[in-house]
């Protein structure tokens, strides 16, 4: 495990550089740069403010902001777009870089890392344009703002093992690759992100618990809607969920390693 770690670390350079490289090769030519970071989910979050302000917004106790349900929107699309954007794009990045893992000699790993960080800028940015919107729509966050990079650390943790370990078991049955986007649709739909968990009827409001998501995304809720610390215990348990995840993807690869490039 040490060994594996001081790879990582002994890499890092190389991780650094290839996040710089993709942010500049995808934004910083385009005329608008890195305004198309944020274009996409904020563009996703006009458009269900839009068609279900009018269901929802009564049903936000505790603000008192015509503009409520856009807030609470954009709050949850940034957890969930942190989230979503790694666990994709990890889940098929050893078959998509094939070539280039039979050409060079570095640590698989050190992929899963690069998409973390070029997810966690286009975060950052959607955070601080969130952030501005909140601020022209006369809705202040307070102190518990500082919770955030707990939220984003856990988030990333989250993402990050699940979405090496079904990467790595991609290598080994495509079908993988395939079943996540899908289960990604109905897996939004299971979290409280475009509603409230209160319009859910009481017997089956329980069953939220039971995705790792969901402690997530309404830390970021609390956060920034509701201005008050997320849950901490359920956070806690995330984290466990995330480390013992994290672990298995470690212990499969370690084991995998050497057969993995044989298959890509």
């Amino acid at each position: 495990m040490n060994r594996l770690f001081k790879s990582l670390w002994h890499y890092r350079t190389f991780v650094i550089s290839s996040v710089v490289a993709q942010f500049h090769a995808r934004f910083v030519q385009n005329k608008l740069g890195v305004l198309w970071m944020i274009a996409n989910p904020l563009a996703q979050v006009t458009v269900y403010a839009l068609i279900l302000s009018s269901i929802l917004a009564a049903k936000l106790p505790g603000i008192n902001n015509t503009y409520a349900y856009a807030i609470y929107l954009t709050a949850g699309m940034l957890a969930w777009t942190l989230f979503t954007e790694i666990l994709s794009r990890s889940v098929t990045l050893f078959v998509d870089n094939a070539n280039l893992l039979k050409k060079l000699a570095f640590p698989k790993l050190t992929l899963p890392l690069i998409v973390t960080g070029t997810a966690l800028i286009n975060a950052l940015l959607l955070l601080v344009a969130a952030m501005g919107v909140f601020f022209l729509l006369g809705h202040h966050v307070g102190w518990v703002v500082l919770w955030l990079p707990l939220l984003f650390v856990l988030t990333i943790l989250l993402a990050l093992s699940l979405g090496t370990l079904l990467g790595i078991f991609n290598v080994f049955i495509r079908d993988i690759g395939q079943l996540v986007p899908i289960v990604i649709q109905f897996w939004f739909w299971l979290t409280p992100v475009v509603y409230v968990p209160t319009i859910i009827p009481v017997r089956y409001r329980d069953y939220l618990a039971y995705n790792p998501v969901t402690p997530l995304v309404q830390g970021f809720q609390n956060v920034l809607v509701f201005n008050r610390p997320p849950d901490v215990e359920g956070l806690a348990l995330i984290a466990l969920v995330s480390l013992l995840i994290g672990a298995a993807a470690i212990a499969l690869y370690r084991k995998a390693s050497a057969e993995m490039v044989d298959l890509l």
